[in-house]
């Protein structure tokens, strides 16, 4: 019993399985990189998936070399490892001397080299860590010059192009000299200094810089240079570090799979490998922390890429508070502390010429191994979440506005609209189409009406008081579809109407619908995009079973899809083969990131009971037990989807257990509060209210099975969870729940059920 004991307890932390025992993303790896080598998007790859205590999966793919001659990769295969020199070699030697107190961070360059910039510069060791120094990119190559002393005298005398911690510039340049502070702070260069303290303490017996020629059969070569009989092989790749005689800070290093491994549990285990020591548990959450001027949006640690423009090796989801590097060779690692896992590919995809980055292959491949781990657990090592930025964000109608709605004038104009369809000023979208002289011929509202402030089944058609225009109410009818009759009236469908980002919510079949009537009657559908308000990167919860399709649920996507209504629209038309003559109008200043409050756009309700981004983030959780009878999740209450309730319900005992739960991002207290509508009109409900304390962290569908779970466990036979089956839309989820699994566990479950999904997104995003 004491043994189960120990081994649940270091699963609790480390959920993956060692190597040798079936890993259940292999065949999902395994079928996105033979489709990589199909597309000759690399020659070979050699990927491996672990946690803290080892390797869970390891295997290679296709070819080492393409020519003089194929070879077969293996999984001993040695890699140029370009970039991942940064952090492996240079960053791991700089934290050994930063624990002696050889090196400071905030220093500046020149108290460790005083000829830096002739002395005069304010470029600190952080900026140069980084990359927010302002020095350019990359040395000048010509005319040609060779020597390790001539590079760092470049680099020493190289401008800046911008002020310290002005602006994020990627740059070699600031690694060229954290590798000579290694070398003037300790005596030996970089990889001398990294491979007697670095690469032999943690055994990482195929890691070197200037390998011998004993080990070029195992070496993956490179690019075939003009002029070159043979491509590159035990020789570094990148030009710069080879005109430095194979040594310098940010490139040089080769190294195979299984050795960053090593070093990758090291980094885990907090500076700790097979009980030898390399740096103390506080420097590695020093290095690793976000490190770059306040305000930024590329996060950077002290030399890890955290939340930048190079980091979608990320994948879609290992949480902020992950972090690696990539190398141009087409290598790549990315490490997440919260779920103890780590992930590398390594290839060359310059071999035998230079083809497009490897961008979407590393992302594909950290989603599958963040799938089959822990992710999403809490971010121990993030200091502090990335500053909101506030933006001016132009939606779909804006851009139009801005056209004049050139392609609107001369048809007749069916618009789907309710109040919400408004413009950055406020202004209606209909009074904007008449001022340019658009024919709006009719006026389509959804679910709640055109007001967006009725909340019953029969919302009958009208007429709109200012334009006198007629509203057809597509709620009213049974199908929730436009008759075709309707649309022989319109020469073109406009769709304009804010979402929340849910599956549930019905403003996206309302969209979905009509573009298939629209197809039928071969009229072009046009959708105004508007932001995903609860961002479009995080991507939770339950897929949906086929035979649950319904109004609350019509595309096969996860309970929070992140994607906006025009990618929705353009992925339903490509996938469900409707055949729609779709146009999107793009928004113009959207990132992906954003969460309504940094667009600058104006939170209008989109539907009664849906008042505020609060709610709107809670909203996919709080909302899958909804269809339960005798329990209000806070409708016609001041936080509607902010508080659950019923009178069976005893508040401080379900706040106190969902405490104990430890659910990322969120807190609980008991409440009491009596709705004033159905379906607990006037009856006094007790429960808990939620606190969102981080909504980057915050998994709502997580959150929405643990509540499922505690009131099956403190109150048994008071929820229904098949009554809310169309809502939660898995029906496996709810029979993993019924029966007393794990919530977290299953939400690991589904993580791994949207990998799918994730990959037939990536194809219709447009920001």
């Amino acid at each position: 019993m004491r043994g189960r004991a120990v081994l649940s307890a270091w699963l609790a932390v480390a959920p993956l399985a060692l190597v040798g025992e079936s890993y259940r993303g292999e065949a999902d790896i395994g079928r996105i990189v033979t489709e990589a080598l199909g597309k000759d998007q690399t020659p070979g790859a050699v990927v491996e998936v672990g946690g803290a205590r080892g390797p869970v999966f390891r295997k290679a793919y296709g070819s080492r070399a393409l020519v003089p001659a194929r070879e077969a990769m293996t999984e001993d295969t040695i890699f140029d490892a370009a970039s991942l020199t940064k952090v492996v070699a240079t960053t791991s030697s700089l934290m050994k001397l930063v624990e002696r107190g050889l090196v400071r961070i905030d220093d500046p360059v020149t108290v460790y080299l005083p000829g830096f910039q002739n002395g005069k510069s304010d470029i600190t060791v952080r900026q140069l860590m980084t990359h927010y120094s302002g020095l350019r990119p990359d040395l000048d190559l010509e005319p040609a010059w060779s020597g390790y002393d001539t590079g760092i005298a470049k680099a020493l005398a190289d401008k800046p192009v911008a002020k310290p911690g002005e602006r994020f510039i990627y740059s070699d340049i600031n690694f060229i000299l954290l590798g000579e502070i290694v070398r003037q702070r300790s005596g030996a260069r970089v990889d001398q200094f990294a491979y007697e303290q670095v690469f032999q303490p943690l055994g990482m017996k195929d890691t070197l810089y200037t390998p011998p020629e004993a080990w070029r059969p195992r070496i993956a070569p490179t690019e075939k240079e003009n002029g070159m009989a043979e491509p590159l092989r035990g020789v570094v790749h990148d030009p710069t570090t080879r005109f430095m005689d194979g040594v310098a800070g940010h490139a040089g290093m080769f190294t195979t799979a299984g050795d960053l491994g090593r070093w990758a549990r090291m980094i885990l285990n907090g500076g700790l490998l097979e009980g030898a020591r390399l740096v103390n548990a506080a420097t590695v959450a020093r290095f690793t922390e976000p490190s770059s001027p306040e305000g930024m949006r590329d996060i950077r640690g002290l030399g890890f890429d955290i939340a930048s423009r190079y980091s979608a090796n990320r994948g879609e989801l290992f949480p902020l508070g992950s972090f690696g590097h990539t190398g141009f060779t087409g290598t790549s690692m990315w490490i997440d502390p919260s779920s103890k896992t780590y992930v590398l590919l390594m290839s060359n995809s310059v071999h035998p010429r230079r083809r497009p980055p490897l961008t979407s292959l590393r992302s594909r491949v950290a989603t599958i191994a963040a799938a089959h781990s822990g992710a999403n657990l809490p971010r121990s090592i993030l200091a502090r979440p990335p500053k909101p930025r506030f933006a001016r964000v132009s939606t779909g109608l804006d851009v139009l506005t801005e056209r004049a709605f050139a392609q609107l004038k001369g048809k007749r104009v069916g618009l789907i609209t309710n109040h919400t369809g408004i413009n950055r000023d406020g202004l209606r979208n209909v009074d904007l189409m008449l001022r340019a002289g658009v024919r709006v011929a009719g006026l389509l509202s959804p679910e709640h009406g055109i007001a967006g402030t009725e909340d019953h089944e029969n919302v009958a058609d009208g007429v709109d008081a200012k334009t006198k225009i007629p509203i057809h109410s597509l709620y009213r009818n049974k199908d929730r579809r436009p008759p075709q009759a309707l649309l022989k009236q319109f020469d073109v469908v406009v769709f304009d109407i804010q979402d929340v980002g849910a599956r549930f919510y019905t403003y996206m079949c309302t969209m979905l619908y009509a573009m298939e009537e629209s197809a039928k009657a071969r009229i072009p559908f046009v959708v105004l995009d508007r932001p995903n308000p609860i961002t479009g990167t995080h991507v939770e919860g339950p897929m949906i079973d086929d035979d649950v399709h319904s109004f609350v649920g019509c595309l096969p996507i996860p309970l929070r899809h992140g994607m906006t209504m025009g990618e929705l629209a353009a992925m339903a038309n490509a996938e469900q083969k409707i055949g729609a003559n779709l146009e999107v109008v793009k928004m113009r200043g959207w990132l992906r990131s954003d969460w309504l409050d940094s667009t600058g756009l104006t939170w209008v309700n989109p539907s009664p009971n849906m008042r505020s981004l609060t709610g709107a983030t809670l909203y996919p959780g709080i909302g899958m037990l909804e269809y339960t009878k005798s329990y209000s999740v806070g409708r016609w209450t001041d936080g509607p989807f902010e508080q659950i309730g019923a009178p069976w319900i005893n508040g401080p005992a379900l706040a106190e257990y969902l405490s104990r739960r430890e659910i990322p991002g969120v807190r609980f207290y008991a409440t009491v509060f009596a709705p004033n509508g159905d379906p607990l009109n006037g009856q006094t409900c007790r429960g808990v209210r939620f606190v969102v304390t981080d909504r980057e962290e915050l998994d709502a569908t997580r959150l929405g099975l643990e509540l499922a779970g505690a009131l099956l466990k403190l109150f048994p036979g008071k929820v229904d969870l098949t009554a809310n089956a169309k809502l939660i839309g898995r029906k496996a989820v709810i029979g993993k729940l019924a029966a007393g699994e794990d919530p977290a566990a299953v939400a690991r479950w589904m993580r791994a059920e949207t990998v799918r999904f994730l990959e037939v997104r990536a194809k219709y995003l447009l920001y």
